[in-house]
């Protein structure tokens, strides 16, 4: 029987842990992007993004507040995840990072 040791630095460690974050951020972020198109009884996200030109105006209008809304939640995360990788903030909790995220504005009805 051998054993072989694999020694990595703190730097290599930390790499490890960022690009864990970030894989752990990703799923998170995509389960809840499409948790809010399925509250709307869309298949998922993509079908409601995919409404953005329907000839039917109210179709349009939700799924216009849909895309504008993904687009700033994944400009939140890429915004923390860029402070975890400076190393200027700690790497998020699921609830933090939640709680960061804006709500969604649906058009009224």
């Amino acid at each position: 029987m051998t054993f072989q040791l694999n020694a990595r630095s703190a730097a290599e460690l930390a790499a490890e842990r960022v690009a864990q974050t970030r894989a752990a951020l990703t799923a998170m972020i995509d389960a809840h992007v499409e948790a809010v198109a399925r509250s709307r009884d869309y298949n998922d996200a993509a079908a409601l993004a995919g409404y953005a030109n329907s000839t039917v105006p109210e179709w349009a209008a939700e799924a216009q507040a849909f895309v504008s809304w993904r687009d700033q939640v994944w400009l939140t995360a890429f915004g923390m995840l860029a402070e975890v990788e400076a190393g200027t903030r700690a790497i998020p909790t699921a609830s933090e990072i939640l709680e960061a995220l804006p709500d969604i504005t649906w058009p009224a009805e």
